[in-house]
């Protein structure tokens, strides 16, 4: 499943060490390496793997055991590649050492940005993308337009590094942030309330949407958060909000289970439900949008229009953007789709209605574009302008958040599940 998180947005890694270890003058010999399970525990919100805490567990441990490599993925990356110190994994069945520091023969890896999330900037007249690939920000003029055949448009400017938080906006480069904000692990999605400041969060599990100050920091606690079984919440991702009608819409995958107890999981379809703006605590939604005439499929990011109450939605594995209005309910159609070879679209997991210029605009997930149309538009239309940061006809990998591989040796292909 991929994990998409929106600018302004830290994200926290929970790893599972599954090495077993041995010194360096160990045997090296052809042998089939698995992995041994050591420990499950289950670790605090917003904590890594604490590696030092575990190597003082137990017994001294040699220096080029990987326990005692530093906490940074980056550091961890070094100390995996030619010329470091060698790093060993233990057979399962005969506790042999296989040396695992070696170089891949190749890689399999997108060298392009990987677009999941659009903002337009009206002030400054400037288009926003965030790159959850490159781990960057990229800033274009609003009215960058890639031309067929020509290289992909350059950015304005890039913030790049391996936090996306809050940034000045005349920021670039690999910059520290101006604060972090620490939400619970498996945060998708923002909305900002600018008239009363505050931040909403839509966070897939456990689902919740907590809502704090927009300028909150550090370990600031929620003003307050949507949470429980009355909610029906279920793998929440996109939140919207229409500041004008008091209203909260955020949308479901339908994935619903109960972490604390064994075989509570189930599937539902696909839903958009809808709260009062300032609703807290374990509240039953005022009404919801679920049912096959919706076409909901993994929706992501959400935007509103304010003047026609037009509701706007990413349906990344639909490949379209969905329009509904916000009275609408239960299982109904919507009442534009924006879909088809002509439109560009390729899983599309951003959207955002620039009211003032009256577009629509969608960021690309699956090709380095972001595309953008006429508010009004309807069905198989081509967009307005194409922002492209790849080769014309570039199919993306579409990697999101790759933590294990699998290899089918009839077939000769890999299973990656993101």
């Amino acid at each position: 499943m991929r994990r998409i998180i929106p600018i302004a947005v830290g994200i926290t890694v929970l790893a599972v060490c599954l090495f077993s270890l041995g010194p360096a003058n160990s045997p090296l010999s052809s042998i089939t390496v698995s992995p041994r399970l050591v420990s499950v525990q289950r670790f605090p919100e917003n904590e890594l793997c604490a590696f030092d805490e575990l190597a003082s567990a137990g017994a001294p441990l040699p220096p080029e055991n990987l326990l005692r490599a530093p906490r940074s993925a980056s550091a961890i990356a070094r100390s995996l590649t030619v010329g470091s110190s060698s790093a060993y994994a233990a057979s399962q069945s005969s506790g042999a050492i296989a040396d695992i520091s070696r170089p891949p023969v190749r890689t399999i890896r997108d060298t392009y940005p990987t677009y999941t999330f659009v903002a337009v900037d009206n002030q400054h007249d400037e288009v926003v993308l965030q790159d959850n690939n490159l781990w960057s920000i990229r800033t274009f003029n609003r009215l960058e337009n890639t031309p067929p055949g020509a290289p992909p448009s350059p950015p304005k400017r890039i913030i790049q590094g391996h936090k996306v938080v809050v940034f000045d906006r005349t920021k670039q480069g690999d910059v520290e942030p101006n604060r972090i904000l620490r939400v619970p692990h498996r945060g998708f999605s923002l909305a900002v309330d600018e008239d009363k400041q505050e931040l909403y969060v839509g966070v897939q599990y456990p689902p919740q949407v907590p809502v704090y100050r927009k300028t909150a920091s550090g370990d600031e606690k929620p003003l307050r958060s949507l949470q429980g079984e009355s909610t029906r919440l279920s793998d929440a991702h996109g939140v919207a909000l229409d500041t004008k009608k008091k209203l909260m819409f955020v949308n479901n995958w339908g994935h619903v289970s109960d972490y604390l107890t064994a075989g509570t999981g189930r599937f539902e379809d696909a839903s958009i439900s809808v709260y009062p703006l300032d609703v807290r605590g374990d509240a039953a939604p005022l009404r919801v949008i679920q049912g096959p005439k919706t076409q909901l499929n993994w929706p992501a990011a959400m935007s509103l229009d304010p003047d026609t109450g037009d509701l706007y939605v990413a349906n990344d594995v639909g490949q379209s953007i969905l329009v509904f209005k916000e009275t609408d309910k239960g299982n109904v159609a919507p009442s534009r789709v924006i879909k088809g070879s002509k439109t560009g679209l390729r899983y599309p997991t951003g959207v955002f209605v620039d009211a003032k210029n009256k577009e629509v605009w969608a960021a690309n997930f699956g090709n380095a574009t972001a595309t953008v149309y006429p508010l009004s538009a309807n069905g198989n239309v081509a967009p307005l302008r194409i922002i492209r940061s790849a080769p014309g006809g570039y199919e993306g990998l579409r990697f999101g958040k790759v933590e294990a591989v699998a290899y089918d040796s009839r077939r000769e292909e890999y299973l990656v599940p993101n």
